[in-house]
């Protein structure tokens, strides 16, 4: 189990207070979730600077210093609580590749078990980035492997694409670990996507939050779909407890285009009748 933050914004901003100063910032909560860090940023480069740390990101000065120095539109940042694969450094996410970052929140349901199932499933040219030994980073070059199958992933993509494939990646990877027998509760798979342009995120099986910041509501609510919004930041919990944080459905996937404007779907309505074409019948659009 582990925590995300993601943040879009129209204009770049710090993230300090969300990642080390409010009352329920990463730091704090890297108290629990202790086996690594993470903090990805975009700016003029459409390939986003990233930062890993091994330890607890609370005992770690490397991450306050990060958090302190990062202002940008895009932001991706996670700890970890280790369930699948080593402390290890190539184990903490995000995960990137070319302009996407990755994170996780979850656990694929006996995935020892699943594993070679699930890599099946993975294009061999993603397949050989494969770093870590977690079934995080195996759930990412799905992903990929996806939305590779239909749009270049060096150029601007649309939302709604992206959600498909997030949507895609939870609907094959649930069929192969949610079976009948199994022990422990389903695939949790809340993932968090980004080309530093939009940004996806789904809830699966974990708590999912949702601010577009200050507001003066009293309830908590979601932006409405198809509304503007000048920043939208995104959280495994609230991050400080106030009224501002709506909490995203079980099965949803929400997001916000390059224009940053909300978008929301449940899982079934993106995946469709057309979820079992072939995976690999050539090479993906700019894999390497």
């Amino acid at each position: 189990m582990c925590r995300l933050f993601g943040f879009r914004s129209a204009m770049p901003a710090a993230v300090h207070p969300a990642l080390v100063t409010e009352k329920n910032s990463l730091l704090i909560q890297s108290r629990e979730h202790k086996d690594g860090w993470g903090i990805a940023a975009y700016g003029a480069e459409p390939v986003p600077l990233v930062a890993h740390g091994v330890g607890p990101a609370h005992s770690d000065p490397d991450f306050e210093r990060v958090s302190s120095r990062v202002s940008s539109h895009t932001v991706v940042a996670h700890i970890r609580q280790a369930s699948v694969g080593a402390v290890e450094l190539r184990n903490s996410h995000p995960f990137h590749h070319g302009r996407w970052t990755f994170g996780h929140n979850g656990t694929l349901r006996d995935f020892a078990k699943h594993r070679a199932a699930v890599e099946a499933l993975i294009h061999p040219s993603f397949k050989a980035h494969i770093k870590g030994t977690t079934d995080s980073e195996r759930c990412f070059y799905l992903f990929l492997t996806r939305l590779s199958a239909r749009y270049t992933l060096e150029h601007s993509v649309a939302v709604e694409a992206v959600a498909r494939a997030v949507a895609e990646t939870m609907t094959l990877v649930s069929a192969i670990t949610d079976v009948d027998g199994g022990e422990g509760p389903r695939s949790a798979m809340n993932f968090l996507v980004t080309n530093g342009e939009v940004m996806v995120a789904s809830r699966r099986n974990r708590t999912l939050f949702v601010s577009t910041g200050p507001t003066r509501n009293t309830v908590p609510e979601l932006p409405a779909v198809g509304s503007q919004v000048s920043q939208l930041i995104v959280a495994s919990e609230s991050l400080c407890g106030g009224p501002y944080w709506a909490q995203v459905s079980e099965e949803d996937v929400i997001a916000v285009d390059a224009r940053l404007v909300f978008h929301r779907w449940r899982v079934h309505e993106l995946t469709g009748g057309d979820l079992f074409p072939p995976v690999n019948p050539g090479a993906p659009r700019n894999a390497a």
